[in-house]
């Protein structure tokens, strides 16, 4: 009998952060799993814009526009329970999502189980309270909400990550070599050469 697929489940919405979705989208789908993206109040076949956030000597990032995302799922169809894990991308969309009460029950409902944050991801995290006494890093700009929420803000380098029980943060896209590879081995995968 063969092994059921691992599921992920990615929570996107409009103006994610183009890399912060795309990459590990790939990057995971490439690795065996079938990550399943979903977004509020939108199905399967149905696509969230993205935007891309660049590092350019300003004293924040620049926005550009980005690609039409596709999903993988229906947000009204998933059942947090068929999931390994949760990955969590930046951007905009944090902004808003969590706002959503759906959303921030979701969120908490991984709480001890694997989840992977990145950039503004952890305006998600402190929406749903599930950081208080951990380590968290994020985007400098959500520092305030990290603490606010009783979460450690980790300021560590932009290609960085950390990894405080089950949960991997960074702060922005430059870390996804340490990001993804911390969050497979929270995942329990081995990749060998």
């Amino acid at each position: 009998m063969a092994t059921p697929t691992p599921r992920l489940l990615l929570l996107a919405g409009d103006y994610v952060e183009d890399y912060e979705v795309m990459v590990p989208f790939q990057a995971l789908t490439m690795l065996g799993y079938q990550v399943d993206a979903v977004c509020p109040g939108r199905s399967r076949g149905e696509h969230v814009l993205t935007a891309i956030h660049d590092f350019e000597g300003a004293q924040t990032y620049s926005e550009k526009p980005g690609h039409r995302f596709a999903l993988t799922a229906s947000f009204d169809e998933i059942r947090h329970q068929d999931y390994a894990g949760l990955v969590l991308p930046g951007g905009r969309a944090p902004e808003y999502l969590r706002l959503d009460a759906r959303v921030i029950e979701l969120v908490r409902a991984f709480a001890d189980r694997p989840i992977a944050a990145i950039c503004h991801a952890g305006q998600l995290l402190a929406a749903a309270r599930i950081i208080s006494g951990r380590k968290v890093s994020a985007y400098p700009a959500c520092r305030p909400e990290v603490e606010l929420a009783d979460g450690v803000y980790a300021d560590i380098a932009m290609d960085a990550a950390i990894t405080d029980g089950r949960l991997v943060t960074a702060p922005a896209w430059p870390a996804h070599p340490a990001w993804l590879a911390q969050f497979i081995a929270v995942l329990g995968a081995k990749v060998t050469l």
